[in-house]
């Protein structure tokens, strides 16, 4: 066991004995090699730090997925780099705040992008503007060619960061959160153990990399067990049928296994060759679990993670896995279910989910108040969910105490939609719920009520809000219908009751 505590140096040391072993294909066929990884990542980390980046500085990242994405995440660890994932449907009032927040030395973008990115730069500390296209093609890859193959692995601290990845808050204004060497790796090297990775498992990827799911979990599982991956942009059903028999375990958002039972194409013979399937980022329907079993044979394993922590919780690779819950907490994590006065309370009880333990991050980005308010007197970090445990330690999650919509394995924070629809003309407010979705798990829903005053500028419509929030939010984010309502329903106290909301239009 290295006594560097860089990730990369721990994946290196997962390494095949042969480098020429295949680490991932690409839905094109396109093989790609350890030894191929290693130098590529090598590599483009000279090119950063060719570019004036130093140890600690962040890399912030906007690209599509592609082997060369996976390539620069590593080159970052290698060196001492903060990386930082942006999803790619941000549009501009979003990146400026990402930007002029984390305040990166790098910025890489695609090069279509470029004309946006530039447009939301901060005036001082981006030393380089590189592009990374989907193709493999831009400046950063055209740099790196004639770059050191051989850059040496930073020492680390297991404190020292890694990655920062951000995520909204119920106010609107987004967190970042901070994710140590430490943190990543041993929540990877459990769930390796926990649900049995080697090297002979080969992982469908069809994850975006932006994100805690796909790049931590997904690619961690994967590297610290000398794994192999196919590697592919996006879901697509079909073309997850077609690749499940030439894999051993597959990671995905219920989403992608509602799509799958809906193709009459998929069924035991595609998944003959699957050990595992693994569920996340969004409660998985006990019915999607129930047809799920009849239609492969196969248990889904649901687990349960946020940002902030990696994994928390996991039903077991051997034992009972209970449809409608996260199983129990992995070795090393502790769980709670506590009162609003902090105390535990009893078994079977609903109350807030709180979680300790290497996974859990030291807190959120320049934020030591809203660090201080997420995490107990004694130490545990206070999730936002509503849980309950059973006695045997299964962990359901109940609800949610943050007023947030999970949608298709993403999180959507209804306080940055309703600040967009509050700001336009002919309408006074808005609240923004999710409800079920067959497909999505969640969809977003606008609630208006319109603005009186507005007379001559009239109540826009449900077309125009929807376009209107596509132009300044992501494209997820946006809803997928409004309602418009005469006044919204509120408590004693005067706050939304978007129960209520959520009662009505479901």
């Amino acid at each position: 066991m290295t006594d560097n505590a860089n990730l990369y140096a721990h994946f290196q040391q997962h390494f095949p004995a042969d480098l020429k072993t295949q680490l991932l294909v690409t839905a094109e066929g396109r093989s790609v090699t350890y030894g191929e990884a290693a130098e590529a990542s090598s590599r483009i980390a000279d090119t950063l730090l060719q570019h004036g980046a130093t140890s600690g500085d962040r890399v912030t990242v906007q690209v599509e997925k592609s082997a060369e994405n996976l390539f620069l995440y590593l080159a970052c660890l290698r060196v001492g780099l903060v990386y930082h994932p942006l999803n790619t449907a941000y549009k501009a009032s979003e990146l400026a705040y990402f930007l002029g927040d984390a305040e990166p030395t790098i910025v890489i973008c695609d090069s279509d992008s470029i004309p946006t990115m530039e447009s939301v730069l901060p005036e001082n500390g981006v030393k380089a503007l590189l592009t990374l296209d989907t193709d493999g093609g831009g400046t950063l890859m055209a740099l790196a060619a004639g770059a050191n193959a051989e850059i040496a692995v930073a020492q680390c601290t297991g404190t020292d960061m890694a990655a920062l990845l951000y995520s909204s808050g119920t106010t609107g204004q987004p967190k970042g959160i901070m994710l140590s060497y430490d943190n990543l790796r041993k929540n990877a090297e459990t769930l390796v153990e926990v649900w049995g990775f080697s090297a002979s498992d080969r992982l469908l990827h069809m994850l975006p990399i932006y994100h805690v799911h796909g790049l931590f979990i997904g690619v961690g599982c994967v590297l610290l067990s000398g794994a192999s991956m196919v590697w592919h942009r996006g879901f697509n059903d079909a073309a997850a049928i077609a690749a499940l028999p030439n894999c051993t375990t597959m990671m995905g958002v219920p989403t992608f296994y509602t799509r799958l039972l809906a193709n009459p194409n998929f069924g035991r013979d595609c998944c003959a060759n699957m050990r595992l399937f693994i569920s996340g980022s969004a409660p998985l329907l006990t019915e999607t679990f129930a047809d799920f079993k009849v239609r492969t044979g196969h248990t889904i394993l649901e687990r349960y993670g946020m940002s902030e922590t990696g994994m928390n919780t996991s039903n077991p690779l051997k034992g009972e896995r209970r449809p409608g819950t996260v199983g129990t907490a992995l070795p090393g994590v502790t769980v709670r279910v506590a009162d609003e006065a902090g105390a535990a309370v009893a078994i079977g009880e609903t109350g807030d989910l709180q979680v300790k333990g290497p996974n859990v991050f030291p807190g959120y980005w320049r934020l030591p108040e809203r660090t201080a308010e997420d995490f107990a007197a004694n130490g545990f970090f206070n999730t936002g969910d509503k849980a309950t445990i059973d006695a045997d330690g299964y962990v359901s999650i109940v609800g949610r105490a943050k007023d947030m919509v999970i949608t298709g394995g993403l999180n959507v924070y209804p306080k940055e939609i309703e600040l967009v629809i509050d700001d336009m003309k002919g309408v006074k407010e808005s609240a923004v719920i999710g409800v079920p979705h067959a497909d999505f798990g969640e969809a977003v829903i606008a609630v208006i009520v319109p603005d009186s005053a507005d007379l001559d500028t009239g109540v826009p419509t449900a077309e125009e809000i929807i376009a209107h929030c596509k132009t300044q939010l992501a494209d997820f984010k946006a809803p997928k219908r409004v309602e418009v309502i005469d006044t919204l329903p509120r408590n004693a106290m005067g706050k939304v009751q978007k129960n209520r909301l959520r009662e009505q239009y479901s």
